[in-house]
């Protein structure tokens, strides 16, 4: 698996249409533009996190390693971590871990 020639061209497009809008000239069509996007990207975000925890829950699945897995998503093990636990929140809204759980492994 890892990351393949396909998919790193494919971001490159889409990086390459965002720095287009970016360097438009005419300010107000660039706001618009801006607008448009900033209007779409949540629900499009929602929809990019679930595509990618459904792939980390179905390599786990599979019996992949937690690392495996990080490295193949091109992600942190941690964010790995959370998405197999269901978490989404921010550092602040992590529920906290009861004592004595402290010396645990994670995987």
């Amino acid at each position: 698996m890892g990351v393949t020639e396909e998919s790193t061209e494919e971001v490159r497009r889409v990086l390459d249409a965002l720095d287009q809008i970016e360097a438009m000239e005419d300010p107000v069509a660039r706001a618009r533009a801006v607008s448009e996007l900033l209007k779409d990207q949540p629900g499009r975000n929602k929809r990019l996190r679930a595509l990618r925890d459904d792939t980390v829950h179905r390599l786990r699945e599979d019996g992949m390693s937690l690392r495996k897995i990080a490295a193949e998503v091109n992600t942190s093990l941690g964010t790995v971590q959370d998405i197999l636990r269901g978490h989404s929140g921010t550092w602040s809204s992590r529920p906290r871990k009861e004592s004595g759980n402290e010396g645990e492994p994670e995987e």
